[in-house]
């Protein structure tokens, strides 16, 4: 059967069956967690392979994106819209109103009929303002039934996106939807373990947590199984540069691979007779290509960070600084948990008026600086609870091997560290 390279190698939003490989015998694991009454929360790095786990395991699903700082409210209204049920608030300038659902045609799901209960609002006299909210008891009653009506899992892809504040809401909420027998596959990037049950205990015994993760030898499956489909053979040592660039990250690989094979080798589909690709040259321009590629994103998330760094005023410089000693650090520690101990050992050398009580909050707050500044991926996190930053955007590795930048924050660590008022105290970061 003949196949084109776009169809075995590459990143896509779909899964490519031709490549697909069962790391690690997830898929059983998922099938057997999918037969009991649990909540999933399937977790891993950026582009390790998330999505197509859940296409492949859950092909008939109902999928709500999150958005950067989405509410719960708002999710629901996503996972209604889903369902072809669209919520209606009408709005007088009196003290009252009436919320109304109505349905689509698009679900083919028989409807409540008039359901006020299904909001909960609040109007000043004389002033068109509303607040709604469909977190009670009763309205998570109605939502759990019309999912289970559809006879389809919930997915909520890019959970990471919802702030801390909402995500234990939601983390609360799946109590009450286990309650009524709605079970939830949750998919995101942290590196906290069951962090789900860490924000509700009530949720012990009632998710599993899942990680998605690839050994050297999955890498080399998907190298092998793709290879076969084109007909082509890939030298040893061009396979070794491919695993190890990956960072372990199956995106990052597929990637490589799509250049390495159609754009550096110029085979388009399945080959006759086999073709060898042998010249390492071909894979380093294939890596430089794709290094070049990243440059717009990771100057942008730079610049961008940098100027929400310049805005913090006084604590300018433990910010910088504390960015310039995590982008420095080892792939190791950065994929293991460069932890705050390291980072304030190396940031103290530099400037001692850092202290390690404002060097953890400034590690918190990294996350939300990152939203407000860049509104891309989140590319390093900090998880409280073993007191390390992480990267989970694995390509920020690859990147930095194989193309050089001076980052922004090196200027603004040498400025402030110039700076006499440099003497960032907690309200201050």
């Amino acid at each position: 059967m003949k196949y084109s390279t776009a169809d075995v190698f590459g990143i896509s939003a779909i899964m490519k069956p031709v490549s697909y490989v069962d790391r690690n015998q997830l898929d059983s694991r998922i099938n057997r967690l999918l037969r009991r009454d649990t909540h999933i929360a399937l977790k891993g790095a950026s582009k390790c392979g998330k999505s197509w786990l859940r296409q492949k395991c859950v092909p008939d699903a109902i999928v709500v994106q999150c958005s950067f700082q989405m509410t719960t409210t708002e999710l629901y209204k996503r996972i209604l819209h889903e369902l072809g049920v669209e919520m209606t608030s009408l709005v007088s300038d009196s003290m009252n109103y009436s919320g109304t659902v109505s349905g689509m045609a698009k679900a083919g799901i028989p409807l409540l009929g008039s359901v006020d209960m299904s909001l909960d609002g609040s109007i000043s006299r004389g002033v068109q303002t509303q607040r709604e909210t469909l977190q009670s008891t009763e309205n998570l009653k109605f939502i759990a039934q019309k999912i289970n009506e559809s006879g389809n899992r919930l997915i909520i892809e890019d959970f990471h996106y919802m702030n801390e504040k909402e995500r234990e809401k939601f983390s609360r909420d799946l109590k009450t939807l286990w309650d009524y027998g709605c079970f939830v596959i949750i998919v995101g990037v942290w590196t906290q373990t069951n962090l789900l049950t860490y924000m509700n205990p009530d949720l012990s015994g009632r998710i599993e947590e899942v990680s998605v993760t690839w050994t050297v030898e999955d890498l080399r499956e998907v190298i092998r199984k793709g290879s076969e489909a084109l007909n082509i053979s890939i030298e040893d040592d061009i396979v070794d540069e491919l695993v190890k660039d990956s960072f372990g990250n199956v995106g990052i690989l597929q990637k490589l691979l799509l250049s390495l094979v159609e754009d550096e080798s110029g085979i388009e589909e399945t080959c006759e007779p086999k073709q060898r690709i042998y010249e390492m040259e071909k894979y380093m321009r294939a890596a430089r290509a794709y290094a070049g590629q990243l440059d717009g994103v990771y100057q942008q998330f730079a610049v961008k960070m940098s100027a929400g760094i310049r805005q913090r005023k006084k604590s300018t410089g433990i910010y910088a600084l504390t960015m310039q000693a995590i982008v420095d650090a080892d792939d190791r520690s950065l994929c293991e948990g460069f932890k705050r101990s390291e980072i304030y050992s190396i940031t103290h050398a530099k400037e001692q008026r850092i202290q390690k009580g404002n060097l953890k909050t400034v590690l918190q707050k990294l996350g939300e600086l990152q939203h407000k500044s860049y509104q891309g991926s989140l590319v390093v996190t900090y998880d409280e609870s073993t007191d390390a930053v992480t990267v989970v955007d694995i390509q920020l590795l690859f990147y930095r091997k194989h193309h050089t930048m001076r980052w922004p924050w090196e200027e603004i660590a040498d400025e402030a560290m110039q700076d006499e008022r440099f003497d960032a105290d907690d309200s201050e970061v």
